[in-house]
């Protein structure tokens, strides 16, 4: 698509406009680099706008910039005359020139900015034409209060039926237009969430469905059982029941109108990886896989694992959030000192330093506190084993909670005490994830991030590619510096009001995306 005119002349260009609309490009685009220590000098945050000259008339254009972390840039531009709206822009800074390109359009703004000046001054070229331009800034107008774009996709509330009289409730997200659409369930890692499996400020499933429902994936989420508004009691979940509740998905999403039944995929991250291959290797399978950090090692060792972390997810909702708050404010506190440094002329490589070398303190301070606390917990964990009576086991849990931990809250001392005595917690550590891998035979993607610190890819990714060496048809990945949230290093993480925040990692989501719909089947 070129923009504003081609040899079909004005008024059928803007015909053609108006027809693809609907699929012009909504997300945004993936970062450029500034040259470094360009952003010390330019600020070029806010909105650039001005009236572009065309023969017979003018044109406003607007382009939105939003600054990341790391020198570089988000920007979009939008024609509102001819309905383009948040086309991806890529950013170049040299020097005092910022040159402007979108692929998609055909079009290239070259143009010079003094230090805190208020316009953008250059040239505008697209094929057989070439004009000046100037747009003057404004800042980017802050939505109001509780708004949210509508986006450009079909949602729907369901609820999905369970043979033992369970009742899921989800969220069904279908692309626009006619279909059929690939579909994938998405199943969450351990522990009890809600359909955006949120963390923290970070919503994983919420922004995984927003963008595959985007580029044409359908996506259904749920509340787990007991959870949200989800019927069934929470207490009594183990990992059998959460294959047959991602069975009563995949049956649900089978007599959905729109979607294609020969592409209908399990997506699972943790736990909710090791559901999907289970479910896999039952009768009517998915059509693929898509497995996020699922873990390769018997149970009990991964919950020892993350029990000395500190980390596992299935902790009372006190642990977790105890910790997640202590995660954060080391977090903010690390984002203070890069904002600092970038606020005093620091350059891109001078931070990116500075936040590797505090990712590896972070990592050594965390590797002695492991291995001070593994055995303490597998000394929980044999309590639990080898004591049948769960009364019993938890006075003994109780109290050796209070010899280990001194600072812990009496309060959490009970709690964590009831969850290693769940029918959950004893089923799964005996639970082994690679008995019935054998039997899958659907395509499997297999993703774990270099970073993350829950199920260490070096210990969990060989078992399952041995479990699946006659599956004909796997794909493993690891992808460098993601998280087990998989999240980006905190250097690509966008600036929000000044504040870094997290988000999905653009090399997971085109990495997951290409594998469920690759490009050449995505253009038909």
């Amino acid at each position: 698509m070129k923009l504003f005119f081609t040899r079909l002349g004005w008024g059928c260009l803007l015909c053609l406009l108006v027809a693809q609309l609907a699929s012009a490009q909504t997300t945004p685009p993936s970062p450029a680099p500034a040259a470094s220590g360009a952003s010390a000098r330019l600020r070029l945050e806010g909105q650039w706008q001005g009236p572009l000259p065309v023969p017979g008339g003018k044109l406003e254009v607007r382009i939105a910039i939003t600054e990341l972390a790391n020198n570089a840039y988000f920007a979009s531009l939008d024609v509102p005359q001819q309905r383009l709206n948040r086309v991806p822009m890529e950013v170049l800074v040299k020097g005092d020139t910022v040159t402007f390109t979108s692929a998609e359009v055909g079009c290239r703004f070259v143009s010079r900015r003094l230090p805190d000046g208020p316009q953008l001054t250059g040239q505008w070229e697209q094929p057989g034409y070439k004009t000046a331009l100037t747009l003057r800034y404004s800042p980017l107008p802050p939505p109001p209060k509780n708004f949210k774009f509508q986006p450009p996709y079909r949602i729907e509330e369901v609820t999905i039926s369970v043979s033992d009289g369970t009742q899921l409730s989800g969220t069904l997200t279908t692309p626009a237009g006619e279909g059929p659409f690939p579909a994938v369930v998405l199943l969450s890692d351990m522990g009890l969430q809600t359909r955006d499996a949120p963390f923290v400020d970070y919503n994983l499933f919420g922004s995984l469905a927003d963008y595959l429902t985007r580029h044409r994936v359908a996506v259904l989420r749920f509340d787990d059982r007991g959870t949200g508004r989800s019927t069934g009691d929470s207490r009594q979940i183990t990992t059998p029941l959460r294959v047959q509740d991602a069975q009563a998905a995949l049956n649900f999403l089978r007599t959905r109108p729109l979607l294609d039944v020969t592409r209908l995929g399990l997506l699972g991250h943790g736990e909710g990886g090791n559901v999907a291959l289970l479910a896999a290797a039952q009768p009517l399978p998915p059509a693929f896989v898509v497995s996020l950090a699922a873990t390769g090692v018997v149970g009990r060792e991964h919950l020892a694992y993350q029990q000395a972390l500190g980390r596992a997810d299935g902790q009372p909702d006190t642990a977790q959030a105890a910790e997640a708050r202590r995660q954060e404010i080391a977090q903010q506190d690390i984002r203070r000192q890069a904002e600092k440094m970038r606020a005093t002329g620091a350059n891109s490589a001078q931070i990116e330093t500075f936040l590797a070398q505090q990712q590896m303190r972070q990592r050594s301070a965390q590797k002695k506190q492991v291995e001070a606390n593994l055995k303490k917990q597998q000394t929980l964990i044999d309590v639990v084993r080898q004591t049948a009576d769960n009364t019993q086991a938890r006075a003994i849990l109780e109290n050796m909670l209070r010899q280990f931990y001194p600072e812990m809250p009496a309060a959490q001392v009970l709690s964590t005490a009831e969850w290693m005595t769940t029918p959950w917690y004893r089923y799964y550590l005996d639970f082994s994830p690679l008995q019935g891998l054998g039997g899958v035979r659907c395509p499997v993607l297999l993703l774990h991030g270099t970073e993350d610190a829950q199920v260490n890819p070096a210990t969990n990714l060989p078992p399952l590619e041995k479990a699946l060496k006659n599956n004909g048809d796997l794909t493993t990945k690891r992808l460098e510096g993601v998280n087990h949230q998989f999240q980006p290093p905190m250097v690509e993480w966008p600036l929000v009001g000044g504040q870094s925040q997290p988000v999905f990692s653009p090399l997971a989501l085109e990495t997951i995306h290409d594998w469920i719909l690759p490009p050449t089947a995505a253009a038909k």
